[in-house]
């Protein structure tokens, strides 16, 4: 069982129910969740969690920015325990606004890689990230060949002008692909590549990266850049014309033969001032288990971030499988580049 709050980003009154306990709640084991997650299929975990543990979880919903405006306002007296978000962006900006704490923990250590963490401290990890989602390039085999299209370096390229779309630059799932490779490629080169795909730009960036996808089944662009698990939607889709766009677009998992493809996660991290920090604890130590992991990849078409884990996604097999190359740059190093990205895209042009 759980207690689910619909949050808006600006509320003054509802932490009262979290914040006030009778005596008798008081003695039971709880766990206050404030989560950007909005995936239905995540509520078996959280049964499961309950029933394994005996720990009733109340949960908060919002986006990450209305987490965060709650956190900041609600200071030292937050309820929240464990807070989810769903990009390392966002997550390296909470936790440089010191709205999380340092954790130790074995089971995480080994189940969890440190590329997909925070940067260690003395004090322990601040964030860990639960599962992942690869930043593909979709594109139109009729009129873009798949050679033109295996790197993120070649979507500057000016045989793709007029043929690319993009959601917006500034958008966290962007950011964090362009540090990367700005990070690799060094600021001069990576600037130069964000002007390159400013020039190649089908229309303004606008949208999400499902209309992305769509774009290019319609014929508006030729190349997009999206999340996997947008085209693994499609995929699983019970609507045909969901399913006729995948039929005219093709999945590229980006440098395979140098640094492999950019991946995101949705994470999460114990709160500066968690009430009960062992339930938070043993809670983000569940999040790593097989069956959760197994859950974000076969319910919500995430991959695992836990080493080993055995998942049955049609979706993802179709769309290459879980055994691509990944880039292995520290997530919460490549965050640190966000505000000089930003303001790269700013210079070039890139919406």
């Amino acid at each position: 069982m759980r207690t689910l709050v619909k949050l808006p980003i600006v509320i003054a009154t509802a932490v009262a129910a979290l914040a006030v306990q009778s005596p008798a709640m008081a003695q039971e084991k709880v766990l206050n969740l404030y989560s950007a997650r909005h995936y239905q299929s995540d509520q078996v975990i959280y049964d499961t969690f309950t029933k394994t543990t005996g720990i009733k979880i109340n949960r908060v919903e919002a986006d990450d920015a209305g987490i965060v405006a709650r956190l900041r306002a609600e200071g030292a007296a937050s309820p929240a325990d464990v807070i989810l978000m769903v990009d390392a962006a966002r997550m390296a900006s909470a936790d440089s606004q010191g709205l999380f704490q340092p954790i130790k923990s074995a089971k995480l250590d080994a189940a969890i890689g440190a590329n997909l963490r925070a940067a260690p401290t003395a004090n322990g990890v601040t964030w860990t990230g639960f599962s992942t989602r690869a930043r593909v390039i979709a594109f139109d085999p009729l009129r873009v060949k798949a050679e033109d299209v295996a790197t993120y370096e070649q979507l500057a390229d000016p045989k793709l002008k007029g043929l690319l779309c993009s959601r917006s630059g500034s958008h966290p799932y962007n950011l964090s692909l362009f540090a990367t490779v700005v990070e690799r490629l060094g600021d001069a080169k990576g600037e130069n590549w964000l002007k390159g795909m400013a020039a190649n730009m089908a229309r303004t960036p606008k949208g999400g990266d499902t209309d992305q996808i769509r774009a290019v089944a319609s014929g508006e662009c030729a190349v997009a850049i999206t999340n996997s698990y947008y085209a693994a939607r499609l995929l699983r889709s019970s609507k045909s014309e969901d399913r006729t766009v995948m039929d005219r677009v093709r999945i590229v998992h980006p440098n395979q033969a140098t640094t492999g493809t950019h991946v995101n996660i949705a994470g999460g991290a114990v709160a500066r001032h968690a009430p009960n920090r062992d339930n938070a604890v043993v809670f983000m130590e569940f999040l790593a288990t097989p069956f959760a992991q197994a859950q974000f990849a076969e319910s919500n078409n995430e991959y695992p971030t836990a080493a080993g884990v055995q998942i049955n996604n049609p979706a993802l097999t179709a769309l290459g499988g879980d055994n691509f190359k990944r880039d292995t740059i520290a997530l919460g190093v490549v965050a640190k580049n966000m505000t000089k990205v930003q303001q790269m895209l700013d210079r070039v042009g890139f919406k």
